[in-house]
């Protein structure tokens, strides 16, 4: 009977069980998740963004393949249209040669079911998956990730990624002890922070939900960005349900009790991460705001990290003007480490793309949630 793409329903959560052991006793740590409705994302009436998971099966039995579709409305040049993040897939592909080709065969499967298509991440162009899209010709943009080390020798001693050798092991510790690496990451932040212009001192409040409120800086910043997904107070509070998944602090910022936008941060403290070790890491995972008042929520946000004792602050951001915001409050803006992914048929929808990246506003919400950077 060959394969066959089928919606993810109850009755195969055993055969979905079944893929993920065949996964384990091949030696990989990918699997698919073991319950059919999302639960992060369920389709819910009135909400605008929602997550759909699709199976390849076997004859009829067998679960060789998954994949994740988040269809959420976007905003491009004032008309909104459904766009759609993609997570995965994963196959038996990475176990046998049978199924070498499944993950392309689901990519295409993808594209019949919601033509404006991307993915944000591909964290650097060796990975086979982004190979494969720059094969099929979509569109690969680069977009920045942004870092501030608040305590160097915490970072210096426990960043998994920059120890991985006894040789920067040695080094890294010689510049701990020595007070060197935290003079040098102070410095270098200050330096930074100099550069760009002084925040105007604003109100910070936390808050457990978005209302009407988010509506109105909505519907304010919505002329101000040329590609956005829906971010008003229903559509939030679905992405970052209260009490649920992900763990993140809301904080509304205001200006003599205005509103000037909302950012979303994380606080969690990692043991043996692969990038982070045991670092405590705050990081932003979303934000809106006109542009023009970017800094002050960056700093904003800066500022109730810092005072929670955080060890380093990091977010992936693609809108110029935010990458700017991190880096007038003193954050190293890396060019280039997550990659947006777009279609054919997103990229002419996009178009013209010179404009559309100027004003293209992308967190990590737009992608599969706050995973890592």
């Amino acid at each position: 009977m060959g394969i066959e793409v089928i919606p993810y329903t109850s009755d195969r959560e055993a055969d979905v069980v079944a893929f993920n052991q065949r996964m384990r006793d091949g030696g990989t740590t990918w699997g698919w998740y073991e319950h059919a409705e999302d639960e992060w994302l369920p389709r819910r009436p009135g909400i605008k963004v929602w997550r759909e998971h699709f199976l390849a099966l076997e004859d009829a039995t067998f679960v060789r393949g998954a994949y994740a579709l988040k269809p959420h409305e976007w905003w491009i040049h004032g008309e909104a249209q459904t766009v759609t993040d993609w997570q995965g897939p994963v196959s038996e592909g990475l176990l046998s040669r049978k199924y070498n080709t499944l993950g392309l065969r689901l990519i295409r499967d993808m594209l019949k079911r919601y033509p404006l298509l991307y993915s944000w991440g591909h964290g650097g162009d060796e990975a086979s998956m982004f190979q494969m899209l720059v094969s099929l010709k979509w569109l690969i943009h680069p977009t920045p990730f942004c870092l501030r080390v608040v305590k160097p020798f915490a970072f210096l001693r426990r960043n998994r990624y920059l120890r991985g050798s006894s040789d920067r092991r040695l080094a890294l510790d010689l510049l701990a002890f020595s007070g060197a690496g935290w003079a040098a990451l102070k410095l270098m932040h200050a330096g930074l922070a100099l550069a760009g212009k002084r925040a105007p001192v604003v109100e910070v409040e936390e808050v457990e939900s978005f209302g009407d409120w988010a509506d109105a800086l909505w519907e304010r910043c919505l002329p101000e960005y040329q590609a956005i997904g829906l971010r008003d107070a229903s559509t939030m509070n679905a992405l970052l349900p209260a009490g649920g998944w992900p763990a993140a602090i809301r904080l509304r910022v205001q200006q003599g009790g205005r509103d000037l936008g909302w950012i979303v941060v994380m606080d969690n403290a990692l043991e043996d991460d692969a990038r982070f070790g045991n670092l405590r890491v705050g990081s932003v995972i979303d934000c809106l705001a006109s542009p023009d008042d970017a800094d002050a929520v960056v700093a904003a946000a800066n500022d109730f990290l810092v005072a929670r004792g955080v060890d380093i602050i990091a977010s992936n951001q693609s809108h110029p003007r935010w990458a700017e915001a991190f880096s007038n409050n003193g954050y190293v803006v890396l060019p280039g480490r997550r990659y947006f992914a777009a279609s054919p048929e997103l990229q002419k929808t996009l178009e013209p793309w010179g404009d559309t990246q100027l004003g293209l506003h992308l967190t990590n919400m737009d992608g599969h949630g706050p995973h890592g950077f």
